[in-house]
């Protein structure tokens, strides 16, 4: 019965030591989150969120700490990393006002990175939790007509690349046309003018054929020149001489 008694004792003491650790530790946890809460307010988000870290350390399952941690990383403009301490966040909340803050965190990370669907999602989320958060529905009405936009600007976009696909295809085409017209205005200039197949510009070089008209002028003048030139020998030497073959 004795050594029983000692053992219960011994046992009731462990514990007591064990409750009084973790109060100690909760204690030193809460401190640096209310140091954190300070900083923070002093806008010294880095030197906030150290604090806060170290309240982690301390007691991880500090959801305060934890919070807090991802609006210090937000603040930074650390939007990944604030967004994944969010998200750890919300599933260790119990309660639904708890998540809601969680998600609308979330909501706001993917809007400074104008990640305008992502946000939505959030927002709605953060509705489904707590219908009643003014904030959340005025940012997931922005978050809608922001996205819309963007949609709308992607279309254009589109739409504006096929008409310029169009306008590119035409202008080959035209380009092509205007090749073959080229092409063919060459030919043209190199075929000849005149029915015998010669060049105009070879031709211009060469002495145009003799009618044959002027063939019967030019040799009655000629025959007309022999006899003078006859008639006069006769008269200079007085020698005969043949009459001019008659042509």
């Amino acid at each position: 019965m004795i050594m029983g008694r000692l053992n219960i004792i011994n046992q009731v003491g462990f514990l007591l030591l064990i409750l009084c650790f973790c109060s100690t530790t909760f204690a030193q946890s809460n401190r640096l989150i209310t140091e954190g809460n300070k900083l923070y307010e002093q806008q010294k988000y880095k030197e906030a969120a150290i604090d806060y870290q170290k309240a982690l350390v301390k007691d991880p399952t500090n959801t305060s700490g934890l919070f807090n941690f991802g609006n210090a990383l937000y603040q930074q403009k650390s939007y990944d990393s604030s967004r994944k301490v969010m998200e750890a966040t919300e599933k260790v909340l119990p309660n639904k006002v708890g998540k809601a803050a969680a998600n609308y965190n979330i909501g706001n990370s993917y809007m400074s990175q104008q990640k305008w669907e992502d946000a939505v999602k959030s927002y709605k989320q953060t509705l489904r939790n707590n219908p009643n958060d003014v904030d959340a529905k005025y940012n997931l009405s922005y978050a809608e007509q922001m996205l819309k936009k963007d949609q709308q600007q992607k279309k254009d976009q589109q739409q504006q690349q096929k008409e310029d696909k169009k306008k590119e295809d035409q202008q080959k085409k035209d380009d092509k046309k205007d090749e073959k017209k080229d092409d063919k205005n060459k030919n043209q200039d190199n075929k000849p003018d005149n029915k015998d197949g010669k060049n105009p510009q070879q031709s211009q070089g060469e002495p145009d054929k003799m009618s044959q008209q002027q063939a019967e002028q030019l040799l009655n003048a000629l025959q007309q020149e022999e006899k003078k030139l006859q008639d006069k020998l006769k008269k200079e030497k007085g020698i005969n001489t043949r009459n001019p073959k008659d042509w």
